[in-house]
C-alpha cells in the first residue's frame, strides 16, 4: 500500500483539489487494515479521475484502488469468463481481450477510466453496456466488513447506475469478472455502426469503428479537460416524449423496454442555445464551456475552480427545464 501527503488529485476535468492524505490499495488484503486504521473517517475513492468533478479544492483521504491482473478463470461452451482488477486501465483491457480472441467490449473501446469504475456506472456505449458482459463483481464491503461477490442481478444494474452507485463507500470494488460470449456474434444496433460495414466485421473492426467514432465526435481530455457526457439522456413517459416531438420535429427519441422514452440530452442542450457556450469565471482569471461540436460535454479551459462548472451545469439544467420541461440528471459524480 502506498500513502502520500498532500497529493494533487487526477482527473480529467483538471480542477484544482488536492488530497490530505492518499492511499493507492494493491492487494485486497490491505483494505481491512486501512480501514480499520480509518476508523469513522470518511474517504472518497477515485480510480481514472475520468467522472468526477471536485467542487472543493481539498478533500481530507482519497483512497485508489490499484489492483491489477487480468485472468482468465474459465472457459465454457457460452463463455470466457475473464477477471480483472479493478486498477487496470478500461481501455487497455478491451485492447488485450480482443488481442486474446476474447471478444465482447468492443463496442466499450475508448471510454476513459479504470475497470473497478465501470460497474459503478454501468458504462455503455454503441449499443453495448457493461451489465450486458458482467459476470460478478468482488468488493470490500464495509458494512459487513468482508470481502463479497456480487452476481450481475445482485449489482442492481440500470441506465447509469448500479448498487455501487446507489449505497456510496460501502463497496470498494476490488475485480470484475467479465463473462465474454461464445459464440460471438456483432453488436451493430447504433446508428453510426448498423451502416458502417457492407460484411459481418469482426471484433477489431468494430473496436476500430468505436475509436474512429468517438475521437471524431468527443474532445480528448488529454487537449481539453472533459469529464465526458456531464448528464445521463433523460427518460420520460412516453406521452411527455411525443409532446415534445409534436413541437420539436426532429428532437432524437428512443423506445425503452420498459415503455419510457430516452431523449438526446446533447440535442436538449443544444437547441437550448448552450452549444458552444463560453463563462470567464474566477475574477477573469478562468473560463468553462460547452463543446462546440458536442453540447453534452461541459469543458473546464483553464483557471477554474470545481464550483464553476458545477454552477453552469446548475444553469444549463434550469434552462432545459424551463425551456423543454425535462430534468436533467448529472452523469457525473461531484465531490
Amino acid at each position: 500500500m502506498l500513502t502520500k501527503l498532500n497529493t494533487p488529485l487526477k482527473t480529467t476535468l483538471a480542477l484544482p483539489c488536492v488530497a490530505d492524505r492518499a492511499y493507492v490499495v494493491e492487494t485486497i488484503d490491505e483494505l481491512p487494515q486501512l480501514l480499520a486504521q480509518l476508523g469513522n473517517d470518511s474517504f472518497h475513492v477515485l480510480g481514472g479521475g475520468s467522472n468526477i468533478l471536485c467542487s472543493t479544492t481539498r478533500v481530507q483521504t482519497m483512497l485508489q484502488i490499484g489492483i491489477k491482473g487480468i485472468q482468465l478463470l474459465q472457459t465454457t461452451q457460452q463463455a470466457y469468463l475473464v477477471q480483472v482488477g479493478a486498477g487496470e486501465n478500461w481501455h487497455d483491457t478491451v485492447l488485450y481481450t480482443l488481442a486474446q480472441g476474447w471478444a465482447g467490449l468492443e463496442n466499450l473501446a475508448l471510454i476513459p477510466g479504470w475497470v473497478g469504475a465501470a460497474p459503478v456506472q454501468n458504462i455503455g456505449a454503441y449499443g453495448v453496456e457493461l451489465c450486458d458482459r458482467v459476470h460478478s463483481v468482488k468488493a470490500w464491503d464495509t458494512v459487513e466488513k468482508k470481502a463479497v461477490s456480487l452476481s450481475a442481478e445482485q449489482c442492481q444494474f440500470a441506465y447509469r447506475d448500479s448498487v455501487f452507485k446507489q449505497n456510496k463507500g460501502r463497496y470498494l470494488i476490488t475485480h470484475v469478472t467479465f463473462s465474454l460470449p461464445r459464440p460471438w456474434t456483432p453488436v451493430l444496433r447504433y446508428g453510426e455502426l448498423t451502416g458502417q460495414f457492407s460484411h459481418t466485421p469482426s471484433a477489431i473492426e468494430i473496436c476500430n469503428a468505436v475509436i474512429q467514432i468517438r475521437q471524431r465526435k468527443l474532445p480528448d481530455p488529454n487537449v481539453i479537460a472533459n469529464a465526458g457526457s456531464f448528464f445521463k439522456n433523460p427518460l420520460v413517459t412516453a406521452e411527455k416524449a411525443q409532446a415534445l416531438k409534436n413541437l420539436y420535429a426532429a428532437l432524437p427519441c428512443y423506445d425503452q423496454p420498459d415503455g419510457q422514452v430516452k431523449l438526446a440530452v446533447g440535442w436538449l442542450i443544444e437547441h437550448a442555445g448552450w452549444k458552444g457556450y463560453t463563462r470567464t469565471v474566477a475574477n477573469g482569471q478562468g473560463q468553462v464551456g460547452v463543446h462546440s461540436a458536442q453540447a453534452l460535454v461541459l469543458v473546464h479551459l483553464g483557471g477554474a475552480q470545481g464550483a464553476d462548472l458545477l454552477q453552469l451545469a446548475s444553469d444549463i439544467q434550469a434552462d432545459v427545464l424551463a425551456k423543454f420541461g425535462v430534468v436533467l440528471e448529472r452523469e457525473v459524480n461531484v465531490w
